[in-house]
């Protein structure tokens, strides 16, 4: 179902778009990707809405069959420069797929009256699945911007945008949005 309005508190949350991340070869190129996620932070401040600022600092907790093979960069959880992180923004770092659990953004969401987020980032199937459903089920009104996230399976990605976002939210584009945010000035 596509977006048609923006609720009176939307939120933006930008999922994992952090330097080790956008490195990774993905399914659109990572400069698209990167550019409809700033477009979206400038729009959002622009207009005094909240902006969240996820990365992911470690694996989930409890999983002991996984191991990398190689050493992280030192980077590797900076968010990229070009979300242009603003002292306003809410940065929030995770240790598993999804956004809210163990973290402090659904507080920080209802303490500012959001119902409805807008998410992107990187990777469709995980990061930004699991805050997908972790916000269903924390009964906001979920909006996702196909067009600002990406994946590095192109069946996980096309899976989460037709099979699984439908059942979850909105589905919109980046140009959509930002033309809603216009109307409503």
């Amino acid at each position: 179902m596509p977006i048609s309005q923006l609720e009176k508190d939307p939120a933006l949350v930008v999922i994992d778009m952090q330097k080790g991340i956008v490195r990774l070869p993905t399914v659109h190129p990572a400069e698209e990707i990167t550019a409809n996620n700033a477009k979206l932070a400038r729009a959002f401040r622009a207009h005094a809405l909240p902006v969240v600022l996820v990365n992911v600092a470690a694996g989930a907790p409890g999983r002991t069959d996984f191991v990398h093979n190689f050493e992280l960069p030192a980077d590797w959880a900076e968010l990229i420069p070009e979300l242009e992180q603003h002292p306003d923004d809410h940065k929030v770092t995770k240790l598993q797929w999804g956004a809210f659990h163990g973290t402090s953004l659904d507080h920080f969401l209802r303490r500012r009256g959001v119902t409805q987020v807008f998410l992107t980032g990187i990777a469709t199937s995980i990061g930004v699945e699991s805050s997908a459903r972790n916000a269903h089920d924390h009964g906001y009104h979920v909006v996702l911007v196909t067009d600002a996230m990406t994946d590095m399976d192109p069946v996980s990605h096309q899976h989460a945008i037709e099979k699984i976002f439908p059942r979850l939210g909105e589905i919109t584009t980046t140009e959509i949005v930002l033309g809603l945010l216009e109307q409503q000035r």
